[in-house]
């Protein structure tokens, strides 16, 4: 994917980064040593192999006068942080962080290497309908499993892993939706409902996030198109960017009742496995609809010319999930 977001430097400057990371002695010279990995809309990333044949990583950030949304303006920083967190924890496939680099002394941006994880693009391969169904099933269980071992690590404090961290999980959360509301202002978004009324519902819904007081890993964005898979079973977990310590029903296949995205949701929850439900799951549930959906209306004016059907479907959606909140939000199927 292409956007405005993505710092490409010339084919020099990446080797310099890359002998920066490794040493003059170990980086190659061949043309095909390094490739770009473009299925990302945000970052630069690219793949490369060294003389000893490791396969490693390179990604950078935007420029520093590049604008992002709010929360994206320590995302290098919150990925580094979440790799070094899940370095030593079993039963996690993420990549090993090798080399950082926020001096800006080669690109006006942080960047950093890791080793790069076997195996291809879950969410590309499903895409081609090569998988069966019964092996696309358990690659979602499988993902399912997974996040509930990221979700069950307890953290500090509740916000973004590499960020400032808020005592209560209101606090951090009504921070994450004031600054998406700033963002829209700053980017002349329109966002179909008038941005007062989405302060005013989360306010509304504040003791249903008071529920939350133990800080668990987020990874909020893990998906098939964050994952690797190789003979027939997980290899990796990628992309770390956006994990923050807060609620676990803020994962991505949680919302499907509101956010149809995520594949076969179905089966990842049966790899997860049940969550405590204590009666305020559904409107929670639509509160962070509700922030994905800001993120999806939003984005678009920071990525450049996009296909515009996103944002007309989000911000659909948006008003929506943004009237059952106002309406108390009747239960929906666990």
């Amino acid at each position: 994917m292409d956007s405005r977001t993505k710092n490409r430097p010339a084919s020099h400057v990446i080797r310099r980064m890359l002998e920066d990371a490794y040493g003059t002695d170990s980086v190659c010279t061949t043309p095909d040593a390094v490739q770009e990995l473009e299925r990302g809309w945000f970052n630069a990333v690219y793949a490369a192999r060294l003389r000893d044949g490791r396969e490693v990583v390179l990604k950078i950030a935007p420029l520093r006068r590049t604008p992002v949304l709010t929360y994206e303006l320590n995302a290098m920083q919150n990925e580094t942080t979440v790799l070094g967190l899940l370095a030593d924890r079993a039963g996690l496939p993420v990549p090993r962080l090798h080399h950082v680099d926020t001096t800006m002394s080669l690109v006006d941006a942080p960047w950093f290497t890791m080793s790069r994880i076997p195996g291809r693009n879950l969410g590309e391969v499903m895409d081609e309908k090569t998988l069966t169904p019964v092996d696309e099933a358990a690659r979602i269980r499988e993902l399912g499993v997974l996040n509930r071992r990221l979700n069950d690590i307890r953290g500090p404090g509740f916000g973004h892993v590499g960020g400032v961290l808020h005592e209560t999980w209101r606090g951090a959360f009504s921070l994450l939706i004031a600054d998406l509301l700033g963002d829209a202002v700053r980017a002349g978004v329109d966002l179909g409902v008038e941005p007062g009324r989405i302060t005013a519902v989360v306010d509304a819904h504040g003791a249903a996030l008071d529920v939350i007081r133990t800080p668990r890993f987020v990874a909020w964005d893990l998906w098939p198109g964050n994952a690797l898979a190789e003979e027939g079973r997980i290899t990796g977990l990628v992309d770390h960017e956006r994990a923050l310590w807060g609620d676990p029903l803020m994962e991505a296949a949680f919302m499907n009742n509101e956010v149809p995205i995520f594949p076969c949701a179905e089966e990842f929850a049966a790899g997860y496995g049940a969550l405590p439900n204590d009666g305020t799951a559904p409107v929670r549930r639509r509160l962070y609809s509700l922030h994905l959906l800001l993120i999806m209306t939003i984005e678009p004016a920071f990525r450049g010319p996009q296909d515009p059907g996103q944002a007309l479907w989000s911000r659909g959606l948006l008003a929506g999930v943004l009237a059952s909140l106002e309406e108390g939000a009747p239960p929906l199927a666990p």
